[in-house]
């Protein structure tokens, strides 16, 4: 959420923000409307109450004097509803207030490229060649029929299209993969690991931003009001969620979870394979730390990702999103994403967002410095995405009989497989 001074005092950047965002200024239109009508019935009582102050006294003189006070003290009676009316009035202002300022996304950071979409972002950097093969490569669903690692038609049956079913070493190689990223940014990038719950409540969605903006595109368990979770982001910012922080900052977080996303608006788009799904697991990082750090933080988040691609031994590229492709809380965000030979295109596996204190103002998370509490700037990237991850090595490391090469790293959490083969 902004902070409602930044509206009122720089209201014409913020718009100029979300015109770069390509957003509705429609908010904005009712938020100054409302505050404005509020700070002038903030006014209006003060000034009702410090008469109130001041007649309460003359009264208490007059009662001294043995004189009769009836008059003016019915006048006191009839101000005392006014007050009340008024403080009635602001409350629901607050309330009017709060929902508009809960429908205005952050404000793109001032480094990002300005355009309306896909097409305006910035490569960053490139890492590795792409795979080379003396034969047609295959997709990953072909290979991973061949081989007989996943099986989405019993899955389909199970649940639904969209949800995979990993089977044997399959199985294992997401098992294997999880590991491996979560020992690294334990042990060598400085996380403390988390187990957190895979559904959240509407204060811990609203909290990071997920709701109301995103309410489609999630699986809501209605008689509980619990949320199914699009991403560990939503549990793991909200850890801290109302509290201001006793420990040094920067803190850095990660935890496994699966994901659910029902994707409204992706219908017709595919269906079988690994490319889109419902559910996929993650690994995620999330940092919280002090303003003036934040952006060099950004680039050492993503720079966690990036070891974990590059330990795999995969060709992948740094995007700098434009304003208009930035996620909903995000004031400036990189993807990174893995080149995959069987579909002969680029699959986003980690995005790395800055939320300044975006999230940390619907959250109410702070820490305390000189004395005051202040709001944390909040961070979270992918460390990675699987699903796409598998794909990726599939498609990179298959070979020409059908089988696949196991990336060196992951030979230790595979047990001593060094490849996957036909059963």
């Amino acid at each position: 959420m902004l902070d409602i001074k930044r509206i009122r005092e720089n209201e014409k950047e913020v718009r100029q923000g979300l015109k770069n965002r390509g957003a509705d200024t429609t908010a904005i239109d009712k938020v100054t409307s409302l505050d404005k009508d509020r700070r002038k019935l903030l006014t209006d009582v003060e000034a009702l109450k410090n008469r109130r102050n001041v007649v309460s006294k003359e009264i208490g003189v007059l009662k001294k004097k043995g004189e009769n006070t009836d008059t003016i003290q019915a006048e006191m009676r009839d101000l005392g509803n006014k007050i009340t009316a008024i403080d009635v009035q602001v409350r629901e202002i607050d309330v009017q207030l709060d929902a508009q300022m809960l429908l205005i996304p952050n404000i793109p950071h001032s480094s990002i490229p300005v355009g309306p979409d896909k097409f305006s972002n910035k490569v960053v950097r490139e890492f590795g060649k792409p795979a080379t093969f003396n034969f047609k490569p295959k997709t990953h669903v072909e290979i991973g029929d061949n081989l007989g690692i996943f099986d989405f038609d019993r899955a389909t049956k199970m649940t639904g299209a969209g949800f995979p079913l990993f089977v044997g070493t399959g199985a294992r190689l997401q098992r294997a993969l999880i590991s491996f990223m979560l020992d690294m940014h334990v042990k060598e990038h400085g996380y403390k690991e988390l187990w957190p719950p895979a559904v959240c409540n509407s204060a811990s969605m609203r909290g990071t931003g997920q709701l109301p903006k995103m309410a489609e595109d999630m699986y809501h368990v209605t008689l509980d009001d619990l949320w199914l979770i699009p991403t560990a982001e939503v549990p793991v910012t909200n850890y801290y969620r109302d509290e201001i922080l006793d420990k040094p900052l920067p803190i850095y977080l990660t935890a496994y979870t699966s994901c659910f996303r029902r994707e409204a608006g992706s219908a017709g788009k595919e269906t079988r394979g690994l490319i889109r799904v419902h559910q996929f697991d993650k690994v995620e990082m999330v940092k919280f730390v002090e303003p003036e750090t934040s952006y060099d933080e950004l680039e050492l988040l993503v720079s966690n990702a990036e070891d974990v691609l590059k330990r795999l031994g995969l060709h992948y590229r740094v995007l700098m999103l434009c304003s208009g492709d930035i996620s909903f809380s995000a004031a400036k965000c990189y993807d990174i994403e893995l080149w995959a030979p069987g579909q002969n295109d680029w699959l986003e596996v980690s995005s790395c967002s800055n939320f300044e204190d975006f999230q940390a103002r619907r959250a109410n998370i702070k820490y305390r410095k000189d004395g005051k509490a202040r709001l944390v700037h909040t961070l979270n990237g992918s460390g990675v995405a699987l699903a796409r991850l598998v794909v990726a090595i599939l498609e990179n490391y298959q070979q020409a009989d059908g089988s696949v090469v196991i990336p060196e790293a992951l030979v230790p959490y595979m047990g001593g497989i060094t490849k996957l083969e036909k059963t």
